[in-house]
């Protein structure tokens, strides 16, 4: 099943209708706490995700789009909580800039008509805005934050005590394949773009510009820098009373070992 916005993701869970999905960390927490029982199993990527900002627009940092409009994925996203961070480090008041919620997709097209000036989102959906030359990147994620976390892989618990051998068999696939892609970035985008439904040149793009824009190694979420994001999210407001990590984390599908798959 695909999906380009969240909250139709988090009533397909509600509904019992999706058992596992990638989705916004800072979600998945807030599902955990409104008492939906799903787990963390995995990471999908590492960094990946960038500011971009209209290419006519003179900004250097966040202190210069006072004023001016700034998509994002979900108030409930990695990426409101880390930019909400960046605006307070560089002395700014959360109400100098108007944020608004969007479907990933439609940020690059909301861009280029001047609906919006600026976004924080995971790929490809920010190079397709450098490479139409309507945005430039004003921030990548890796440079804010390194190891950037977006997307986490879920499941729910009835899923994980019905199905185990096949979690094990999700996120084996996600670690190797992603190993793969590390070392084979061109092929990469040639089969990834189906999946993505984006032109190839856009995906390729992605993975070689520059090469470490976005990482698929280091995949096994930790402790800490959960809990970093979950205080970050206590702090906006966002999640309403503490998890614990022992409650939404589940790591025991990790492979020990990690090889590159074998694709063609």
């Amino acid at each position: 099943m695909r999906f380009t916005d969240f909250p139709t993701i988090v009533e397909s869970i509600k509904g019992g209708r999706l058992k596992a999905t990638f989705m916004i960390a800072p979600l998945a927490m807030k599902l955990r706490e409104q008492g939906v029982p799903v787990k963390i199993l995995y990471l999908g990527h590492r960094d990946g995700s960038t500011v971009m900002v209209r290419k006519d627009l003179p900004a250097k940092d966040l202190r210069d789009l006072r004023g001016r409009t700034f998509a994002i994925p979900s108030k409930y996203s990695n990426q409101n909580l880390v930019i909400h961070k960046l605006m307070e480090d560089q002395g700014l008041k959360s109400d100098e800039i108007r944020f608004v919620e969007m479907p990933p997709p439609d940020m690059p097209g909301a861009l280029a008509s001047k609906a919006i000036d600026a976004y924080f989102i995971g790929e490809p959906h920010a190079a397709k805005a450098e490479l139409d030359g309507s945005g430039r990147v004003l921030y990548h994620a890796k440079d804010i934050w390194p190891g950037f976390i977006s997307c986490v892989l879920v499941a729910t618990e009835d899923l994980i005590k019905e199905r185990p051998e096949l979690m094990y068999d999700l996120v084996r696939g996600i670690a190797e394949s992603g190993e793969w892609a590390e070392t084979h970035r061109i092929d990469a985008a040639r089969v990834a773009s189906p999946y993505f439904r984006q032109d190839e040149k856009v995906v390729r793009y992605v993975l070689t510009q520059p090469p470490d824009r976005v990482s698929y190694r280091m995949l096994t979420p930790t402790d800490q820098e959960m809990q970093r994001i979950h205080d970050m999210a206590i702090k906006a407001g966002i999640l309403e009373r503490p998890i614990d990590m022992k409650d939404l984390l589940d790591r025991r599908f990790i492979p020990k070992v990690i090889k590159a798959a074998k694709i063609d």
